[in-house]
């Protein structure tokens, strides 16, 4: 089974240090994971973990910085930890993907918290703290999270129909 930690385009070292981190890759050990896919970002790293993978704690580690989409990641993956941004958390649900998010504490405003607590409540994801993330990930229930709902299009024009007069 693979995990995959993403952060975007940003640099998030506190979760990039977690996930490389022997708490996390014995919590994915335990929970049945055998590779750990790592997109680090611009956060930094050690250069001697990128190139060729590596073994850590049991799991076949791999590290990289950016490639042109995650898409295939996202496919392959059977968990994805994730900084809490909207557009990664939006690409990783509307595939069906298990999800735990890390908010970004360190970001000028907590947006990331708000949509984390918010997309927990409604069950469509795990959120975790950076702290957290070894216990999140053994008491995670892929199975119990609620299917997040396809996309709509139409909802968005009969909202801008209805804001500029257009209905009918």
């Amino acid at each position: 089974m693979r995990a995959f930690v993403t952060v975007g385009s940003t640099k998030f070292d506190a979760l990039i240090h977690a996930a490389l981190s022997a708490p996390v890759t014995s919590a994915l050990g335990r929970k049945g994971y055998t590779e750990l896919v790592v997109q680090c970002g611009n956060s930094e790293v050690e250069e001697r973990v990128f190139g060729a993978p590596y073994e850590m704690e049991g799991l076949r580690v791999h590290v990289w910085r950016f490639k042109p989409t995650l898409e295939g990641d996202f496919d392959e993956a059977d968990l994805v930890i994730s900084h809490a941004g909207s557009g990664t958390i939006l690409d990783v649900l509307r595939k069906g993907k298990p999800l735990i998010v890390v908010p970004n504490t360190t970001l000028a405003d907590n947006h990331q918290e708000e949509l984390a607590k918010a997309l927990s409540a409604l069950g469509h994801l795990g959120a975790s703290t950076v702290g957290e993330l070894p216990q999140t990930i053994l008491d995670f229930d892929a199975s119990a999270l609620t299917p997040f709902p396809a996309y709509d299009g139409s909802r968005f024009r009969k909202l801008l129909d209805d804001e500029m007069g257009y209905t009918s």
